[in-house]
């Protein structure tokens, strides 16, 4: 069965390059082109879609607009935005898109787009997105979520916050310490910080994040170097610059 795709950009070429980028992955079929979020309601309406690459700047309505609404559908098309901007403003929005790509489009970062894509309708994920989407799109009644949703490979699930005792970067994924298991998150540790409650988590290392309540003794080694003892068992590196805030925590 085909993957129905919708492009969303305002400017013809770029609309161009992505049908002629995609016509290189068999299996993808195009549904229609929109040079706006009217035209890509009119044709979500109309017509069944798998993935939308949606644009971000936009004249009148931004993409964010369009993937908002789309956050309250149950099993919502997966959005992939496509933006000028640079990859650094792309974390204001990143939360809500299965993936993003930069112009001018790379063909390997395109291929990736389209694998991860596919991964996750092979997985049916489109309800587990869908949640995703909403869980952030509501998030403005509590600045901090109660759940996040974890994006790995080619799946995403709901992890509850509270379960998360620490976490550390790998690379292009952050290592969630669950009470039994260990996820993976593809995100950034900064990212993912800023949608932490600093009253319940604490930044200990450049690549560690721990929650408070599992703080339990601070061990000094050679050369100034300290590592965290947790309460679940965790052991945790500390850098020198966060040393004078664990020793606060530690005696709060």
């Amino acid at each position: 069965m085909p993957i129905r795709y919708l492009i969303v950009d305002d400017e013809e070429p770029g609309r161009a390059n992505l049908r002629l980028a995609l016509a290189d992955h068999p299996g993808w079929e195009l549904v229609a082109e929109c040079d706006g979020n009217g035209a890509a309601r009119a044709s979500l309406a109309q017509h069944e879609v798998d993935v939308i690459f949606l644009d971000v700047q936009m004249p009148g309505e931004t993409g964010l607009v369009l993937a908002r609404e789309l956050s309250r559908l149950r099993e919502p098309p997966l959005i992939v935005f496509v933006t000028a901007y640079g990859a650094h403003a792309v974390d204001a929005f990143e939360v809500h898109a299965l993936d993003y790509l930069l112009k001018p489009l790379d063909d390997a970062r395109l291929a990736q787009a389209v694998e991860r894509a596919a991964a996750m309708l092979r997985q049916r994920q489109r309800e587990a997105y869908g949640a995703a989407l909403r869980d952030h799109a509501e998030a403005g009644a509590s600045p901090y979520p109660e759940r996040i949703g974890v994006r790995s490979v080619g799946r995403i699930e709901q992890v509850i916050v509270d379960e998360i005792l620490w976490m550390e970067a790998a690379g292009n994924y952050v290592e969630l310490h669950l009470p039994a298991r260990t996820v993976l998150h593809r995100i950034t540790l900064n990212r993912l910080e800023a949608l932490l409650d600093p009253a319940c988590f604490l930044r200990v290392h450049r690549g560690a994040i721990v929650r408070r309540d599992q703080i339990a003794s601070l061990v000094s080694g050679g050369e100034g170097s300290h590592k965290l003892m947790l309460r679940c068992g965790g052991v945790v590196p500390v850098s020198a610059s966060y040393v004078a805030a664990l020793k606060a925590a530690l005696q709060a």
